[in-house]
Formats: structure tokens, C-alpha cells, sequence
């Protein structure tokens, strides 16, 4: 969470915290023909006769609070936290999941796509992964997503007997979606199927030339694929799923997004551009484990604080420890020597700072390096510049305004 909000803070996004659970109504723009709306939405009524749901993910919910309160364009949000979805839990996909993500509402630049491809791109690079492959399509504007899907649907249509039973049910409630089966049956019919470069019109081509163009730029690598549709249905233009390479599963997808133009303004709002991502948490996590980006293990603290007098030293040295930078942790239930000695050890701290009654009469300290069993006292009033000697610089942590 930290490298995430980080990397997109540093580029003006603010946090915002989307609620739990909104009116069903909110959720239902996704599209009628999508599997979120239809048959993986937890929804009910609460106790005030209210239909409500929770949330199947989070852009919908941003959406609503733009149109509900108008912030001044660009408005540039990043967001974390849990969703819910009804359906069937395998590798890779679970009933409650957490995604990480940003959206910016306003702006109709495809310089701005970049910039939010860049940033996914440059998260996954963040915490070490490397065999993420970065996909994108763009579905045009209404006009050309309306030509392309009667295609589909009469292309499709005209081969029904060769598809599987469940590419015939979506394709009675979208077409589009079809081309997301990953049954053996459907492949050959998808592989001749229309593709959308077809379709698109002459702006939404020079628009995704221009995010090919400025990825290019970047040097970014990346695939365009013309099947790629994404799940939801409020797509338009620029689509894009980062893909790890290092999952066997087919819930390879560890992100996505792409341009949402006109979804504010179907939520009651003005015409509003709009462009995101999501990155999922729970697979990303998988990828990293399967690629070993996190072979270090636990946490490294810096300093255990052994306290034998009654606890009150350690609790205020700790706070301030941490404060300072420090990771810093202590025994509880008032041990003894003994047994404090054992919880530092266990903690895997590179030092322990020992405040026994002489060294809290004489406001000291005993500092032990666990590594060497090397042991000084020295005051207080030192102990900050001693530690930083031993682990290394730290800076203090910023103080909530």
C-alpha cells in the first residue's frame, strides 16, 4: 500500500474512500449484460426498504461522488480497500478481494491515458515484478462499439452451432463478451471473429495512436491486442490489462482499466470524461510469490527495548524510537531479564537497548548489538545518533496534521 500510494501521490492523486455498500442503482450502470450486474452483485434491502449493494469494485462509487459534489476538474483519486462478488472461488478469485487503483475525472487527452498506463506499469516495477506484460485495445467511441457489436452478434450468430453452451448464453445478453472465453470450443470462432480496429472511427483512431505513440515514448513495452474487451460494459476507447506472465492460472490478469467517457454523466451528472485503473491486491501478492520478490521474510526491527523496572521506559522510548524512524519493538507482562532476552533474540532485532534500575536513576541506557554481543551504556540523550551508527540513518515519520 505504501509503494502504491507513494508512486501515485507523487503525481497529485489524493485519497479518497469510496463506501462499503450505495444504492443498487449506482451499480446497475456497469451494464445490464455484464456478470457483475447480473449474477455476481451482493444486494438487498436494509431495514429502511433501501436496495442496496456492495461494492463489486470501485469505480462506480467515485463516479457517483463526482457527480454528487463537482470537484474542479482534473479531479485525480487513488483508492484501496475490498470488494464483493458472488461467484465461484478459484485461483486467483475470491468472493472478497482488495484492488489498489486511481481514476481521473475531467480530462480527454490521450497523453493522460499514458500517464495512468505509466503508473500501473511503473508500480508493478516497484515491488520487483518482472514478468508483467502490459496489453491494450481501444473500443472506440458509442458509434463504433454499436457497429462493431451488431458484427459480433451477426458473425456469431451465423456459427452458433460450433460454440459452446455458455458463449450462446452471453451472446443473447452481449456479444462482446464472447470474445472473453477462454474455451477450447469457442477459440477457432473467435480466432475469425471481427476485430473492433475495424470499426473504429477517424478521432478514436488518432486517439489510440496518440497513447501507442506516448507509451513508445516512455518506453513501454506493450501488445495490442484486439480482442481485449475488459468486464464492464461502460468501457470506451482506451483499454488496457497488465498480465503476469508468472501465474499458471487462467486468472492471470493482475490489472486493468481504461477510459469510461459518459459513465458520470449516466449517475446524473455533467459529461465528464473519465480514465482508470484497478490492480488487484490479492493476485499481485500470488505473482510477487511466484516470482520470490519477497524472499526477505519478516520485517526487519531495528531495536528490542528491555525494560526491568515496570515498563513505563519502554513504553515511551518505543514511541519515540519510532517517531524518530526506528522500527522498534518490546516485552509485555512484566518479564524478567531472562525472558525479554529471548523475545529480542526471537524478534530479530539488530540491537537491544536495556534500561534496568541503575540506567533509569542515572537517565542511561545499555545498548547491545545482538549480532556481536557487543555492549556500551551511554546516556540518553544519545542513543539516537549511537542506533543510527549501528542500523543506519532513518528519517523521522511524518505527524498526522
Amino acid at each position: 500500500m505504501r509503494i502504491f500510494a507513494d508512486g501515485v501521490e507523487s503525481a497529485g492523486y489524493q485519497c479518497i474512500v469510496p463506501p462499503m455498500f450505495e444504492d443498487l442503482g449506482v451499480f446497475l450502470r456497469l451494464g445490464d449484460a455484464t456478470d457483475v450486474v447480473t449474477k455476481e452483485m451482493y444486494d438487498f434491502e436494509d431495514k429502511g426498504g433501501r436496495h442496496i449493494a456492495l461494492r463489486p469494485e470501485h469505480t462506480a462509487s467515485v463516479c457517483r461522488a463526482y457527480a454528487q459534489h463537482r470537484p474542479t476538474p482534473p479531479w485525480k483519486v487513488w483508492y484501496s480497500g475490498p470488494n464483493f462478488r458472488y461467484e465461484r472461488p478459484q485461483a486467483g478469485r475470491f468472493r472478497q478481494f482488495d484492488q489498489v487503483g486511481i481514476e481521473v475525472l475531467g480530462v480527454d487527452d490521450a497523453l493522460l491515458d499514458v500517464e495512468v498506463i505509466a503508473l500501473g506499469w511503473q508500480f508493478y516495477q516497484s515491488v520487483g515484478l518482472k514478468n508483467v506484460s502490459l496489453i491494450v485495445n481501444s473500443l472506440g467511441d458509442n458509434g463504433d462499439r454499436t457497429r462493431y457489436v451488431e458484427a459480433l452478434a451477426l458473425y456469431f450468430s451465423e456459427r452458433a452451432h460450433q460454440l459452446s453452451p455458455e458463449a450462446l448464453a452471453t451472446l443473447e445478453r452481449n456479444p462482446l463478451r464472447v470474445l472473453d472465453s477462454k474455451r477450447g470450443q469457442d477459440a477457432d470462432v473467435i480466432a475469425g471473429a471481427p476485430t473492433i480496429g475495424q470499426f473504429l472511427s477517424l478521432s478514436a483512431a488518432e486517439h489510440f495512436a496518440a497513447v501507442c505513440a506516448g507509451l513508445k515514448t516512455l518506453d513501454i513495452p506493450f501488445t495490442v491486442n484486439e480482442r481485449l474487451v475488459r468486464g464492464l460494459d461502460y468501457y470506451r476507447r482506451t483499454t488496457f490489462e497488465f498480465i503476469s506472465t508468472a501465474l499458471d492460472s487462467a486468472q492471470n490478469a493482475v490489472g486493468g482499466g481504461g477510459r469510461y467517457d459518459g459513465l458520470v454523466e449516466d449517475l446524473g451528472g455533467p459529461a465528464t470524461a473519465g480514465i482508470g485503473f484497478a490492480l488487484g491486491v490479492d493476485r499481485t501478492l500470488l505473482a510477487c510469490d511466484a516470482e520470490k520478490c519477497f524472499e526477505f521474510g519478516s520485517p526487519q526491527i531495528d531495536v528490542f527495548v528491555i525494560d526491568t523496572t515496570d515498563g513505563t521506559h519502554a513504553l515511551r522510548l518505543t514511541t519515540l524510537l519510532r517517531a524518530s524512524g526506528f522500527s522498534a519493538d518490546r516485552a509485555f507482562d512484566g518479564r524478567s531479564m531472562k525472558a525479554q532476552m529471548k523475545g529480542a533474540d526471537r524478534s530479530g532485532a539488530l540491537v537491544a537497548v536495556i534500561i534496568g534500575e541503575s540506567e533509569a536513576e542515572q537517565s542511561t541506557c545499555t545498548v547491545r548489538n545482538l549480532s556481536t554481543s557487543e555492549q556500551t551504556t551511554i546516556p540518553l540523550v544519545d542513543l539516537q545518533s549511537h542506533l543510527q551508527s549501528i542500523v543506519g540513518p532513518k528519517q523521522p515519520r511524518r505527524q498526522s496534521q
